[in-house]
């Protein structure tokens, strides 16, 4: 970080290999569009290094360019009033090859069990689709981006008692939206079978 506020270059990309997968799956997931979200994303970098002696150092560089990202895209959705989108399908190119590579493989999940964790990767995705965008958002940063309470608090400039709440809350809607798709907790599941 010191070397790219200095004018370093390859310090700049190496902070844009770092962030671009996680930055982009933040945006992507506000903003539904796969295109959208890799020409905001852009954009996002574009406006952290031009805001570098903004930065404080004190602060993790992650929590203050999640920030950035959270302004920005919440800006360009409110001025373009953009309805959200469903993200693209998994592609379909080189599924084949994924298994018969796993089917090759002795040690490798079961085509059931592969199915399985398909479907519910796709009912994850719906339940995350029906969360209000703040709590999507927050799910996003807490279990996906491993941000810590109160860097979550920092990057979105909410007290720490409502990302708390918040995250409690769009736990307690996934699980009753999963519940509502027939996904259970496994002692649930369990207790239901039992006699």
């Amino acid at each position: 970080m010191a070397r790219a506020r200095r004018g370093a270059e390859d310090a700049y990309f190496e902070l844009v290999r770092r962030y671009e997968r996680p930055l982009y799956s933040l945006v992507a997931r506000m903003v539904r569009d796969t295109a959208l979200a890799e020409d905001l994303a852009q954009e996002i970098f574009v406006k952290a290094f031009r805001s570098l002696d903004a930065y404080d150092p004190e602060r993790k560089f992650s929590s203050w360019l999640f920030k950035i990202a959270h302004n920005a895209t919440i800006d360009h959705l409110r001025k373009r009033g953009l309805e959200t989108q469903p993200l693209e399908e998994a592609g379909d190119e080189g599924e084949e090859a994924g298994l018969l590579r796993t089917l090759a493989d002795p040690g490798a999940v079961s085509p059931a069990q592969r199915h399985e964790r398909f479907e519910m990767a796709q009912a994850l995705e719906a339940a995350m689709r029906r969360l209000r965008p703040e709590y999507r958002e927050i799910v996003v940063l807490r279990f996906q981006e491993g941000l810590a309470y109160e860097e979550i608090a920092e990057a979105t400039s909410l007290p720490l008692g409502t990302v708390k709440t918040h995250i409690h809350r769009a736990r307690k809607e996934l699980a009753e939206i999963l519940g509502s798709l027939g996904y259970h907790p496994p002692s649930e599941t369990r207790r239901a079978s039992e006699p």
